[in-house]
Parts: C-alpha cells; structure tokens; sequence
C-alpha cells in the first residue's frame, strides 16, 4: 500500500508569529519539497476599503458572468479569493482586470477569466455531476499560488507543484495568511506530476507543451478528468480536456490560449 504523505508539516519559520487576517485566514510554511497544511478558516463578511473590498471582486465576478462563466461554484470562489494579494505591488491596481501580469522568473498569472474557465471545466467531468466539490486536485505550475488558492474553495485537497524555487517561496509567502488545511506545496518537477498523492480526480496544468505527459494520465482517477494547454498541428496552443473512462482516454480540444511552456527539472 502506498504511503501518502504525512502532515502537518513542521515550520521553518524560527519562533511562531501572529498572522495577518485575511479575507481567509493565516498558514504554515515548510521546509524545501515538502507540501504545506494548514488549519482552516471560515469565510468573513465582506469588508474593507479599497482592493480590499469586496465590491471590487464582486465587480471582476459579475464581468466573468458575462463573459459565460455560470458555475456558481467557481464565480463564489473566484469573489472570495484576493487576487491582489498574488501579484506584485506596482502592479496591485490591475489585479482584477481581466488580464494575465507577469509575477517574475519570465512566469506569469493567469487571467481571471481562464482560471475560472479552466476550473468549470474540471467541475464538468461526468463523474463530478452532483457532487458539492471535487476530490483530490493536482495542479502543475503553483505560480504565485493564487489559482491554488481558488482551487482550494472548490477541492477536497489540492496538491501544487511548482519547479522554480523562487516561485515555490512566493507561493508559500503569498499563501501564508490563509488557513487553507486542504492545500499541499510541493517543489519539484511538474512533468512527473507528484504519485505520491495519487489518484486525483482532477489534474489542471498552468503551463502548455507538445504532449500532455504520461505521468499526469497514470496519476488520474478512473472518471477523473484533466485540463491543460496543449500545441495543435499549426504548432499553436488549446485547452484540451482529457476524460479518463474504462472505455479509454476522451479529448476534447477546445479555444486557443497562450501559457507559459511546460519544462522538466527544477530550477
């Protein structure tokens, strides 16, 4: 039987401090390759001035609804999570704009309307109609853990790899004021997605290349579905979705996007 990982994870931070409040909560950090728990924390009513405000989340969701999004699921998460908090200072006034921002490392975060979609389409899967929330999610690219943090709201458990050590440090800063028990950091190679947590009923991946690994396809639940960039034949990139069956794997190739390439090793 495979052993998953054990948690909580122990700080590396020295002595413990008070966290921030956030509109979510406070969270731990852990040593190098190893995932991040931490305690939860209930939603607060909406408050502050400013980015901090939830008006101005309420404004970018009622934009994602027009631009087609209907699950309300994922338009709920998208309003709780505060995407200012993930982006870097001299860019904070285009944090709910519909627009990807570079967040360093020749990285960037993904514009809110494809996190929502890419989401909704992993809420989709056959073997999810019905169901208040998704099992356990693996995401390949952590970023700046924003999309994480989304995922979080709508996922049992969700597992984040990230090959870059700057971004895996960002991420775990950018995620330590929120109590998310359900979110676990991993730096390491995303093509070799992450067997220790494995089976996932859904994998989403934040960076596109040539093929979809088969590393991810193992790793996915039987009913489990994955979304992911992905080259066409004109060398350009789509969404695919990819549905594991008994019957075999289905593809679905849907609108083009533009992601950061997908790359093996850490960095």
């Amino acid at each position: 039987m495979k052993q998953r990982p054990s948690f909580p994870a122990r700080l590396d931070t020295g002595k413990p401090q008070a966290a921030p409040k956030t509109l979510m909560g406070a969270t731990r950090v852990v040593t190098p390759q190893s995932p991040v728990r931490a305690k939860p924390a209930g939603v607060l009513s909406p408050t502050g001035v400013g980015l901090d405000s939830s008006a101005i989340r309420a404004r970018m969701v009622q934009k994602l609804a027009g631009q087609g999004i209907d699950d309300a699921v994922v338009l709920d998460a998208m309003g709780r999570v505060e995407r200012h908090r993930f982006v870097d200072s001299a860019l904070v006034n285009q944090a709910y704009e519909d627009t990807s921002l570079p967040i360093g490392l020749g990285q960037t975060i993904s514009k809110p309307n494809v996190v929502a979609r890419m989401i909704a389409l992993l809420r989709e899967a056959p073997s999810l109609q019905g169901t208040p929330q998704m099992g356990r999610v693996l995401e390949i690219g952590t970023g700046c853990g924003y999309q994480a943090a989304v995922l979080a709201c709508v996922a049992r458990e969700v597992y984040s790899i990230e090959r870059l050590r700057g971004l895996h440090d960002k991420a775990r800063d950018n995620l330590r004021p929120m109590r998310l028990p359900n979110v676990h950091l991993i730096f390491g190679d995303g093509m070799l997605g992450y067997a220790q947590g494995a089976p996932y009923s859904a994998i989403i991946s934040a960076a596109g290349g040539e093929n979809v690994p088969q590393a991810w396809i193992d790793q996915l639940a039987m009913g489990g579905r994955l979304v992911a960039p992905t080259h066409t034949r004109t060398g350009q990139q789509a969404l695919v979705v990819i549905d594991k069956t008994p019957q075999g794997l289905q593809q679905t190739l849907l609108e083009a996007v533009n992601f950061v390439p997908l790359k093996s090793g850490i960095a």
